[in-house]
């Protein structure tokens, strides 16, 4: 199969685009197109074989339930069988955005193989004008996990997408890279408290602002869940080829593990604010400024898919706080380490 990639900026015809995509989406195909978080790979959510492709292209456990898109919030009594009150506020206050809420399933609408069989549906909202366009045009709801691999970092870029899918799906909309470079918090709105069950853009603080008391259980508890509802909890994710180990935001301790490691023989590529520059590693990625978790958030992914580009064998990330959007950068992390933490001697 050829991968087209097609550039969508003020300088094209973007109705055509977006007739092409909507014509492959209703003929049951797949499309990778941007949303504000990541890049996702879009289905009819309805369409129980065009949705089975999704899986087939990312190599993705089938047990895993997938994120439904929409175009308008009119659209979500379609879909769902009752919106709490609490959803309502969180719909006016934040979509179009990255939140993404679990609601109770319409038996019988959607396709079983999107919500992995479970009585609960995840639905968001995307900010992204390309999104919106499509989705819009389309006037169906697309079930849209991140557009890569399955267990590899998420796509910022419609050059990731095409790295990891080329030749696997028909048609990239390339929107440039993605604003905020995490996927989007998923928050199950029915149990009461609230539960996040991932860390996003939209963050504990502010959710509680609009609604109140709302649980965000750490990276290792949201592991013990058995029956995920939603993507991102089972299965280790975000990993580059090489194993990555956490390790505390600190330069001399930082300096220490590599030697360490470069004794053993280890090419080290380092994940660390810019101010950690002059170590020993072999290769390092600038999150940014310490502690500007926007900057590390929008270049998490790109850093980790970087990695893969090199001879590393070893890669340190530091960590951040969990205040804020920091609970959704330790909870990618985490995953992507696996939980792994770099001892380092004498500490």
């Amino acid at each position: 199969m050829e991968t087209v990639q097609l550039i969508v900026d003020k300088e094209v015809d973007k109705e055509n685009i977006y007739s092409q995509a909507v014509d492959l989406l209703n003929q049951g195909e797949v499309v990778a197109f941007p949303t504000e978080t990541v890049y996702g790979l879009g289905a009819v959510a309805t369409n129980e074989e065009a949705v089975k492709k999704i899986f087939e292209a990312k190599g993705r456990p089938s047990d895993n339930p997938l994120i439904v898109h929409i175009g308008t919030i009119e659209e979500v009594s379609a879909y769902v069988e009752e919106i709490p009150e609490k959803a309502k506020k969180l719909m006016e206050r934040f979509w179009p955005g990255p939140l993404t809420l679990i609601l109770k399933a319409k038996p019988g609408v959607l396709a079983k193989n999107v919500t992995a069989g479970l009585s609960t549906v995840g639905i968001r909202m995307p900010d992204h004008e390309v999104a919106l366009g499509l989705l819009r045009t389309l006037k169906k709801p697309l079930a849209a996990p991140s557009a890569n691999r399955s267990g590899k970092p998420s796509p910022t870029k419609a050059e990731h997408v095409y790295e990891d899918l080329q030749g696997r799906i028909p048609l990239i909309l390339d929107g440039g890279t993605t604003g905020i470079g995490i996927e989007s918090t998923v928050l199950d709105v029915t149990v009461n408290p609230p539960v996040i069950l991932r860390p996003g853009g939209v963050t504990k603080e502010m959710l509680e602002a609009e609604i109140g008391e709302v649980i965000e259980p750490t990276p290792k508890e949201q592991q013990l869940e058995s029956a995920p509802k939603a993507p991102g909890m089972k299965y280790t994710h975000y990993a580059p080829e090489a194993p990555v180990y956490l390790i505390e935001n600190d330069c001399k301790k930082i300096e220490q593990a590599i030697e360490e490691l470069k004794k053993k023989g280890h090419k080290v590529a380092l994940l660390a604010p810019s101010h950690c520059a002059k170590t020993s590693a072999d290769y390092f990625f600038p999150f940014g400024e310490e502690e500007d978790q926007q900057q590390m958030a929008a270049k998490l992914y790109d850093s980790l898919r970087a990695c893969d580009k090199t001879d590393a064998t070893i890669i340190l990330a530091t960590t951040t706080s969990t205040e804020g959007v920091g609970a959704a950068i330790m909870n990618r992390l985490y995953k992507a380490a696996g939980g792994k933490y770099m001892e380092v001697p004498g500490t």
